[in-house]
């Protein structure tokens, strides 16, 4: 298990926890909430002993493994797939093991190495690897692609699917879902549910945390609180506590009144001063309780717009993509004012693709897209944190978007306006670049606002934004009086601001007709539906289609006897192929029931004399393995061919 015992830790002059203590069984799922800023990542820090504590002790088992998710951007030529394999550490030491044994010619280690890489799944790696990108959202031809080909978001899944890759004991995960669609982090919801070592995810998704986590440890004010159940029930559980704490306070604060009011009356009299002093005594040992202080909730409201447009767009046989390809087609929907659109889709499918076409970034490629008139869109873009300036103030931004775009406004209102979005003080002219994520989500919403739009497009708005601020925009969205379009992951979001849904799918956009429920269920079976097919599909042995063509009646007969007769020429052709693919089939069985048994009796303890042998003749299976795939894989190629 995990224990930490009277831990303090510091970052700079801030001290991050303050003897806090928390113990962490085998196998628990954990959710690690607090503010921003509270040192939630410090924490994993401290764990991964890329940071020291400076009182206390922490006590990790010294044989558990530990994964997270490397936050740099990787730069390399290799593959995608080979890069995930990278992250199985046991893996790549059983390799370079091998590698070794090879270079020395040491068939006792080729021995060793090889019964290494039967233990740690060597044989079944790969298709492992590809599993995990594949639910991450990669494509079947993005599976070898270069690493360096995948824009940054892309390789953060990369980074993610690595550690998910690595078999570890304590897994830990900052944010991992900000970098995902839907889809793939409704899968990897389910990844993490089958996951059976110790996980600790800081995460502000509500319903991600519901999911998965049984246990949730809350930071605050330097200290660890370690409450039973998931988010939903440590809010409960933290609200009944703190009325409890208040209740607590108030009557202690009754108490030290009475007993100070006695000492004052009373430690002059000569007859009341050794009760009067035991009085004192009592309120020096008494444990002073702390008041209640509730972190102040954040909250902001869409001012209301000046005309409602109705309706506000039409979409009139539009196409949307990017140069010459298009990637959905054929719109042809309304969107009315006080609409609230929640836009679904598998990532690729062209949700981005179709906002920013509305928002007029791009142009539509076919049909027309006509705005109503008095239309005002305020547009939260995926990328919207990156065009920021990263060396001027939250001031500066909204002065040059006072002046540029509208509407005007002194200095002093565009001051206190910041300030409703907690930039107070020396803050406003403090770097954009220097400020964390979360506040600069806070800037670009306080810019939305600031312009008083009538239709709010948001492209995933919530990447960077807290729990508490997730729910300041969830009731700012429910209360604004304009059309919300949104695309967004977090489902608690999506549920409590749409009442209907656009699917994104097959190069077009249809309603949906259901819930998120219905909609999560949807995907679970198309994901089956692939699966099945692609199953199928490997399984199947390749055989020639003929497609026959309408024809006259008295044509049929010479129709068929051609047709007979091209079919039997590709039997002809195909024939040895088809013999040396069976040839080979049996040949690998075979080697794959001599390897099972060499290595069983390596694992049983073989005869010393015997081992070098062994090591030697796995190593031939293995060579002998690698040609026959490459040859049958070679011959379903030319009998393919030969079909087409």
């Amino acid at each position: 298990m995990i224990t930490l015992r009277d831990i303090t830790l510091r970052r700079g002059v801030k001290v991050v926890l303050d003897n806090a203590s928390a113990t962490l069984q085998p196998g628990e799922k954990i959710g690690l909430v607090g503010r921003n800023g509270a040192g939630k990542s410090s924490l994993f820090a401290l764990l991964t002993h890329r940071l020291g504590n400076d009182k206390g002790e922490v006590e990790v088992p010294k044989h558990w493994r530990r994964s997270e998710v490397a936050q740099n951007m990787p730069e390399t030529e290799d593959g995608a797939t080979d890069y995930v394999l990278e992250g199985d550490l046991p893996l790549v030491a059983a390799r370079a093991a091998l590698e070794a044994a090879e270079a020395a010619n040491d068939g006792h280690a080729m021995a060793d190495a090889h019964a290494l890489l039967a233990d740690v799944g060597a044989f079944d790696a790969r298709s492992r690897a590809q599993a995990l990108l594949m639910g991450l959202g990669f494509k079947t031809e993005q599976l070898d692609a270069p690493v360096n080909s995948f824009s940054g978001g892309w390789r953060m899944r990369l980074q993610l699917a690595r550690a998910l890759m690595c078999p570890a004991e304590l897994m830990l995960l900052d944010e991992p879902t900000n970098h995902l669609d839907l889809d793939a982090l409704v899968w990897l919801e389910a990844w993490l549910q089958r996951y059976d070592g110790t996980l600790i995810i800081i995460s502000h998704d509500r319903e991600f945390l519901d999911a998965i986590t049984k246990v949730t440890l809350h930071l605050d004010e330097g200290k660890l609180v370690r409450y039973g159940g998931n988010y939903t029930s440590f809010e409960t559980q933290r609200a009944e506590r703190m009325v409890l704490q208040q209740a607590a306070f108030s009557k202690q604060q009754d108490r030290v009144a009475h007993l100070q009011k006695f000492i004052d009356r009373f430690k002059a009299k000569a007859s009341k001063a050794k009760q009067a002093q035991s009085r004192v005594k009592a309120l020096e040992r008494m444990e002073r309780l702390a008041p209640v202080l509730a972190s102040a909730d954040f909250n902001f409201e869409f001012r209301e717009p000046l005309n409602l447009p109705n309706p506000m767009l039409m979409f009139d046989e539009m196409s949307a993509g990017y140069g010459t390809t298009t990637i959905v087609r054929d719109i042809d929907r309304s969107v009315l004012a006080g609409q609230r659109i929640g836009i679904l889709g598998a990532n690729g499918q062209g949700k981005s693709t179709l906002v920013k076409t509305i928002a007029g970034t791009q142009p539509a490629l076919a049909g027309r897209l006509t705005q109503g008139k008095g239309l005002s869109i305020g547009y939260f873009a995926q990328q919207e944190l990156d065009v920021l300036r990263l060396d001027e103030g939250p001031l500066e931004h909204m002065v040059r978007l006072a002046r540029e775009v509208g509407p005007a406004g002194r200095e002093q209102e565009l001051r206190d306006f910041l300030g409703q979005f907690r930039f107070t003080g020396d803050m406003v002219n403090q770097a954009v670049g220097s400020l964390s994520g979360g506040e600069k989500a806070r800037l670009v919403l306080a810019m939305l606002v600031w312009q008083r739009p009538n239709l709010l497009l948001l492209d995933e708005p919530t990447n960077h934004l807290d729990l508490n601020t997730r729910e300041a925009l969830s009731m700012a969205l429910n209360e604004f009086e304009g059309t919300v379009m949104l695309v967004s992951h977090d489902r608690a979001l999506l549920r409590e601001v749409c009442d209907e849904f656009w699917l994104v799918a097959d190069g077009v956009v249809k309603p949906f007709d259901g819930d998120l429920d219905d909609y999560q269920k949807w995907l679970l079976d198309q994901s089956k539906e692939a699966a099945r097919a692609a199953k199928k599909q490997s399984a199947a042995a390749p055989a020639p289609v003929v497609k026959a063509s309408a024809a006259p009646a008295p044509a049929a007969r010479e129709d068929r006897k051609v047709s007979g007769q091209a079919r039997a020429k590709l039997a002809d052709q195909t024939r040895p192929l088809r013999k040396e693919m069976e040839q080979i089939d049996k040949r690998m069985h075979a080697l794959a029931t001599e390897r099972a048994g060499i290595e069983a009796q390596l694992a049983e303890g073989a005869a010393a004399s015997a081992i070098a042998e062994m090591g030697k003749r796995l190593k031939a299976i293995s060579d002998q393995l690698e040609a026959d795939e490459a040859r049958w894989l070679e011959l379903g190629e030319q009998i393919e061919a030969l079909n087409a």
